[in-house]
């Protein structure tokens, strides 16, 4: 039997240098993009880097430089395709930027947040991105940018948290929405929405009051509808709301999630879309279009919320240290099949 050859050492920073010709400090700052090194120089390093295999030492070069080319990315649910989506903005504008994303899933809980947050801040990510899970807890928050790691808020502010946001105006897109029901004759138009102190859903709860209150509609508070965060919640909460003596004859739904339950809520209760009950959710993902009608939504630039609160964040790290900004972007109402005129019987 013939003996295993011994696996060959991984080359190191010193077999590199030999290689181009130059001393350890000058290869190893070549390598690590610190320092003095010449373009001929730094050229001659990576290709000896490149012919060897020499793959360099991440913690060192954090050791070095202070960084990490790490960023943290929150996000309240990543099973939601708008969280996913905004996390792909993320990823392919930090990987262009040469940055890794470690990404942790908060469930809309404020304890698992803090537990991600502190986390990502051990792991000494460089920067944070991050969909606050509550507008009421956010110490944790606002602790991390006075060590000296700056954050962006993705979708959601939280109030007294001195950071960069990257949201859109949900109190416009939900006052448009309703105004469009109003357009079709609606005077019986519920909202559902999810439980919990979600900034989104409180502004688009706050754009559907102003959407009633211009229309000289009263606030009925049984068609205001707050369900568990599951679609099972959202098709209960709505068969209710359909089930009253006036029932609505709309509704306006404030995520993917509640859009979902509300279309089948309609089916279970028996009530054809739009011909009895109309339809407006938040979001416009891939089944509005492919549901019988097809869903009307307002959209949001999802991809672009991530891209941009990447962006906001390399700015961040590049050395801009000028006040917090929020920067909001456009929705865009897209009309479908699943509003119509009001039903003919319907009183208000």
């Amino acid at each position: 039997m013939s003996r295993r050859e011994r696996p060959r050492s991984s080359p190191t920073i010193g077999d590199v240098a030999k290689a181009a010709g130059v001393s350890t400090a000058t290869a190893a700052r070549a390598l690590g993009g610190y320092g003095a090194v010449s373009p001929a120089v730094r050229d001659r390093v990576a290709a000896a880097a490149e012919q060897l295999g020499y793959r360099r030492n991440s913690l060192a070069r954090s050791m070095i430089t202070g960084t990490t080319h790490t960023i943290g990315l929150v996000v309240a649910d990543i099973e939601n395709p708008f969280f996913a989506r905004a996390a792909r903005g993320v990823a392919d504008v930090a990987h262009a930027a040469g940055y890794e994303v470690l990404l942790v899933n908060s469930d809309e809980d404020p304890a698992t947040e803090r537990a991600a947050v502190r986390t990502l801040f051990e792991k000494r990510v460089d920067g944070l991105i991050i969909a606050p899970a509550s507008t009421d807890v956010g110490s944790h928050l606002g602790e991390l940018p006075k060590r000296g790691t700056p954050i962006v808020l993705l979708d959601r502010v939280v109030p007294g948290i001195e950071a960069d946001a990257i949201v859109v105006d949900n109190e416009r897109a939900a006052r448009g929405a309703i105004g469009h029901l109003v357009g079709l004759g609606h005077r019986r138009i519920a909202l559902l929405t999810s439980q919990g102190l979600i900034h989104t859903n409180q502004m688009r709860l706050a754009g559907y009051l102003q959407g009633l209150e211009l229309a000289g509609i009263l606030v009925d508070e049984r068609l205001i509808r707050m369900a568990e965060y599951t679609r099972e919640a959202a098709v209960r909460e709505t068969v209710s709301v359909l089930a009253l003596d006036d029932p609505a004859t709309a509704i306006f739904t404030t995520d993917n999630l509640m859009s979902l339950g509300a279309f089948e809520g309609a089916q279970r209760a028996g009530r054809a879309v739009p011909e009895e009950v109309s339809i407006v959710g938040f979001d416009d993902l891939e089944w509005t279009t492919i549901v019988r009608p097809p869903l009307t939504v307002v959209a949001q630039p999802v991809n672009e919320l991530g891209a941009a609160a990447a962006r906001r964040l390399l700015a961040r790290l590049a050395g801009d240290d000028g006040p917090p900004r929020t920067l909001t972007l456009e929705t865009t109402f897209i009309v479908r099949g699943s509003t119509g005129p009001a039903p003919v019987h319907a009183t208000g």
